[in-house]
């Protein structure tokens, strides 16, 4: 089973056009204004019209109102919405009834992944992120990586994707210690903070497809 890439927090036509042509499986666009990667749905709406049908689209959410995500989808055609926050169980299911759901995990211990759990049956996919350090303000994007070897020997209950913290350099470390089939990227192919780099794109993408 080959290894699969998500390129997220794209907000130009020129990275977007580098992730689709690397052969990103994923690209993503991020619905939180605290983040320097976060697009209105007027500009994700414009840049998600270029992404061919082989190539999903996925929304970044972090805790929010059902109405904005509404708003989004309204707007942009999304095949799925990713939680990035502390959304409960009982919200991700009532959004999973209608569309695909991937809710992010934040990992620091092996404890931390016990919280996958109580999302069977309510998403499709777990996204494990590294926990971000206290008071920062965004949960994800931190360029911060966990310890892979948590992930031996897990018992995943949904599938499940890997990030935090990559990049060209270590994506095959990883991807050989977790056996991950899906890696997410986003300040990993950045020249700075949500600035995307096509070169640092194009690398990522090559190191994925040589696994």
């Amino acid at each position: 089973m080959p290894v699969t890439a998500k390129i997220c927090g794209l907000s130009t036509p020129e990275t977007l056009g580098a992730a689709i042509a690397g052969g990103a499986s994923h690209v993503g666009f991020v619905f939180f204004p605290k983040s320097p990667r976060n697009v209105t749905p007027e500009q994700a709406a414009q840049l998600a019209a270029t992404v061919p049908s082989h190539v999903g689209r996925v929304g970044l959410f972090v805790d929010p109102e059902p109405d904005f995500i509404a708003h989004v989808l309204a707007r942009v055609p999304l095949e799925v919405i990713q939680l990035h926050g502390s959304e409960a169980p009982e919200l991700t299911a009532r959004l999973g009834a209608r569309h695909e759901v991937w809710k992010a995990i934040p990992v620091r211990t092996r404890a931390d992944l016990s919280a996958g759990s109580a999302y069977r049956g309510a998403a499709a996919r777990l996204l494990y992120d590294a926990k971000p350090p206290k008071g920062a303000e965004l949960p994800g994007g931190n360029g911060l990586r966990f310890d892979w070897k948590l992930l031996d020997g897990f018992d995943h209950p949904l599938p499940w994707a890997l990030s935090g913290g990559l990049d060209a350099a270590n994506v095959a470390e990883a991807v050989r210690i977790t056996g991950a089939r899906l890696v997410d990227v986003s300040s990993g192919v950045e020249s700075e903070p949500g600035i995307k780099s096509v070169d640092k794109i194009s690398s990522f993408l090559q190191a994925v497809a040589s696994l």
